[in-house]
């Protein structure tokens, strides 16, 4: 299997690059060398090769030249993005996770689906912040003395550390996006209260 250029060929070839990049900008060393507060001859050995590229240069670079730093590098092209996440279902509820990423902010997919006791449920608290945004269907969402129904097109966020529960307003199943976050990451988005 081909894994493509080692490491040594890709750092080799950052030099020609960055070097093309600045011509194309009509740039010289010496605007550059201000802009990146590196110096001139750091910057000409960076080019021509005598410099292995790290870290600490490239991102100033990227960031004066407004590239992503993968363009100085010459990085593979990304590969598919989609997410493949497997449905978590749970007490008549359908999760499909939309982010992959362990930690901070999560997204999600939710249908729940109605059940005989939903009405009796009782309200619970955890840490964390959450956001609705309903998609179909009609949300109950009861938040401490707060008994909210929501539908397609509202939003709400809240606090999870408040005793909470929700769940379909009516015998018809709701689906909706959640994200969910660590105390703290909050939405600035919230839902609009009813007109009288």
């Amino acid at each position: 299997m081909d894994e493509g250029p080692g490491l040594d060929d890709v750092l080799n070839q950052v030099g020609a690059r960055l070097r093309r990049i600045r011509r194309d900008r009509g740039a010289t060393l010496s605007a550059l060398s201000k802009a990146t507060g590196i110096s001139v001859s750091t910057l000409s050995r960076l080019e021509s090769g005598h410099r292995r590229p790290s870290l600490e240069l490239l991102l100033p670079l990227a960031r004066a030249h407004q590239v992503p730093l993968d363009e100085l590098v010459g990085a593979p092209p990304v590969g598919d993005p989609r997410i493949r996440a497997k449905p978590i279902v749970r007490e008549g509820r359908t999760l499909l996770p939309l982010t992959s990423r362990p930690g901070g902010l999560m997204a999600y997919k939710i249908v729940v689906r109605p059940t005989p006791d939903q009405c009796e449920q009782e309200q619970r608290t955890h840490e964390g912040y959450e956001w609705f945004y309903v998609l179909s269907g009609r949300l109950r969402l009861r938040l401490a003395e707060h008994d909210v129904v929501m539908g397609p097109g509202e939003a709400a966020e809240f606090d999870t550390r408040v005793p909470h529960w929700f769940g379909p307003a009516n015998d018809q199943p709701v689906e909706f996006l959640s994200l969910f976050g660590p105390q703290g990451e909050r939405m600035h988005v919230r839902a609009r209260p009813k007109s009288s």
